[in-house]
């Protein structure tokens, strides 16, 4: 630990709640929702990659960090095998081509805090055959995916959501490579793919897979026709491949996660742009079967948003708030249950992986907060688990993405501007 974040507002190492740098209060159930405010372009400041040096991530006291995969292929999500080996996805998706003259704009804005790595389009295997914290084996576990982001393992399948297809390959325990092509379980949405991230989790009785499909525009800009099947989380019979809505009026559900000894499915979900740089707070929710979450006619529940045509006041009315606010553009990408390996003070909750903000003045994002739990739910401010992503002085060494909780008592965070999958464990 060697460098604070000096734009990330309260200190880890102290446990402090986590604070946006302007703006309102936007944590927890009851976010400060200032008025819109529109102009012709959106605020657009992205820091540029920054090299970490003799730098790490910061972490709490009584938390060690250390890099234990790097020169990867843009990683995004992992998965953690019954027999300790990692799976990383490695890729980079979307063709949605410009629509706007800000979208040109946009674009470069957003590729210049970017790696200019391309992406793997793979799963790459690590292992640490002694235990001993250094994963001194690597290898291809396959690769000549589409896009891939979502992981699961459900009775000795091994599940991929492609950005254009779930698929699944064959696995056995301790296998370091896939026995050949993997079998099509469902095609999934892929058209344009403005938001070209397909998110995955299973059902405890992997019955059914959960894949969470983002919005084709921010707020329907290319006509309602592109938004079928988008902004969305299907639930797929995994055995069959047939598919249905499980909960709708989702923006951009980027991570999903089952909360342990339970049925409930959890979301994170980034949302709109383009109406302030503190409007509209990312978000944490238990998904609701059924459940309509007001995209693209109104955010946080039923505050319209008047830029949609025509209205849907029906829709409006039925929109369930969400039950947790994340902040304004933070970009949360990762979302992992924790356990009591991970010490007391972070037994019970869920760590959520931020990649960052590209459309406000002053960044944020750019670390993994760990949300308290008390009773099931959300309750308390968010703490910084790692930061120290932001140099300070308009850059970036890192963007987190995917969070895994590894049982043997460890958070992994795919790191996509660094191309690192960290590991962070508690120092006994």
């Amino acid at each position: 630990m060697r460098r604070r974040d000096l734009l990330g507002g309260a200190a880890a190492l102290a446990l402090a709640a986590c604070d946006s740098d302007a703006g309102p209060q936007q944590h927890g159930a009851d976010p400060a929702l200032p008025e819109p405010r529109r102009g012709l372009l959106p605020q657009m400041t992205i820091p540029r990659p920054a090299a970490w040096g003799n730098d790490l991530p910061v972490v709490p006291q009584g938390y060690r960090i250390q890099a234990i995969a790097t020169d990867l292929r843009i990683p995004r999500q992992t998965l953690v095998l019954p027999n300790g080996d990692i799976l990383v996805a490695e890729g980079s998706g979307g063709n949605a081509p410009p629509l706007r003259p800000k979208d040109f704009i946009a674009g470069y804005i957003k590729s210049l805090g970017k790696t200019s790595v391309p992406g793997g389009n793979r799963l790459t295997l690590l292992r640490d055959a002694d235990g001993d914290g250094t994963y001194e084996a690597r290898g291809i576990f396959a690769d000549n995916l589409s896009a891939p982001y979502g992981l699961a393992l459900v009775d000795g399948a091994l599940y991929v959501a492609n950005q254009d297809s779930l698929v699944r390959f064959g696995y056995r325990n301790g296998q370091t490579e896939a026995n050949g092509p993997p079998a099509l379980v469902t095609a999934l949405p892929s058209a344009l793919n403005h938001h070209w991230t397909k998110a995955l989790a299973a059902s405890p009785d992997g019955r059914f897979l959960y894949v969470g499909i983002g919005s084709n525009s921010n707020i329907t800009e290319r006509g309602m026709e592109a938004e079928v099947d988008r902004a969305m989380i299907w639930q797929i019979d995994a055995r069959t491949g047939a598919h249905r809505p499980y909960a709708t009026g989702l923006r951009n559900p980027t991570a999903l996660a089952i909360q342990p000894g339970t049925d409930q499915l959890w979301a994170v979900v980034n949302e709109r742009d383009e109406i302030g740089p503190n409007l509209v707070p990312d978000y944490l929710t238990a998904v609701r079967e059924g459940g309509f979450y007001g995209w693209p006619y109104s955010y946080w529940g039923r505050n319209v948003d008047t830029r949609v045509r025509p209205q849907a006041p029906g829709k409006v009315a039925a929109a369930i708030q969400p039950d947790y606010a994340l902040g304004a553009h933070v970009a949360a990408l990762g979302l992992a249950f924790s356990a009591p390996v991970m010490g007391p003070a972070f037994a019970e909750g869920v760590f959520v992986g931020q990649h960052g903000s590209w459309n406000r003045d002053v960044p944020v994002g750019y670390r993994v907060v760990f949300v308290p739990f008390r009773d099931g739910r959300p309750a308390g401010d968010p703490v910084d688990f790692v930061s120290g992503f932001l140099t300070g002085e308009g850059g970036a060494r890192g963007r987190p993405v995917g969070v895994t909780v590894d049982p043997r008592g460890a958070l992994l965070v795919a790191d996509d501007l660094s191309n690192t999958v960290w590991r962070v464990t508690p120092i006994r």
